[in-house]
């Protein structure tokens, strides 16, 4: 038995959960269509280069869900869930999942993409173990600020050891699953690294080093 750690976005799932949830608000004009994906696909070319400022991302990702109470931002989310990311599932993630939990291993998600955006996926996959950036909340509403240490790069070891220190898990012969050369700390942190639909930076970095690289489409 072992740690199994995946990432989310491109891994667990066949696109961008954050950049999906931006369309989406966009399609049913919560925010100006126009304006916001110029922006959000700004920030999602950003975050590809690998020079995403994460704290100018989430100020901009995070204000509209200040905006809304939380029933209504729970049910535009079950409807974003059968619109944007049921076609997304993919199949041979999910055996991968089930393959780990039948030999007892802990499961664990662990995300830049902000908790209420990623829950109900991880949720759908059977993986009770999530780590990502938490938004505030004040008197059940989110503020539009981040509580903590954003979840990304270098910020998903400190979530990590952070956890780690709670539920006493090891780190002997985990597992960490990814696409993308943002997550290279995690990477190089594990037993077994393994990366899923690489992008090209990784996948380089994967070849030179004899990293396992899997296609889960």
């Amino acid at each position: 038995m072992a740690l199994a750690i995946f990432d989310l976005d491109k891994t667990l799932i066949n696109g961008d959960s954050d950049f999906l949830w931006g369309d989406f608000m966009s399609e049913i004009g919560v925010v100006d269509a126009h304006t916001y994906q110029a922006k959000n696909q700004y920030f999602y070319d950003q975050y590809a280069l690998g020079k995403l400022d994460i704290n100018e991302y989430l100020e901009f990702c995070l204000e509209p869900l200040s905006k809304h109470d939380m029933k209504t931002l729970n049910n535009w989310h079950k409807q974003f869930m059968q619109e944007k990311v049921e076609d997304i599932f993919l199949p041979k993630a999910q055996a991968v999942v089930n393959e780990h939990k039948a030999k007892g291993d802990t499961l664990l998600v662990i995300t830049a993409t902000n908790s209420f955006v990623t829950a109900p996926i991880v949720e759908r996959y059977g993986i009770n173990n999530l780590l990502a950036t938490n938004p505030e909340i004040k008197n059940n509403q989110y503020t539009g600020k981040v509580v903590g240490v954003p979840c990304f790069q270098q910020g998903k070891i400190t979530h990590l050891k952070h956890w780690l220190e709670l539920t006493g898990e090891s780190m002997e012969g985990a597992s960490f699953y990814s696409d993308s050369h943002n997550d290279l700390p995690m990477l190089e942190l594990v037993d077994h690294p393994v990366v899923v639909h690489a992008d090209q930076k990784l996948k380089a970095i994967a070849l030179d080093r004899g990293w396992p690289s899997l296609d889960w489409t």
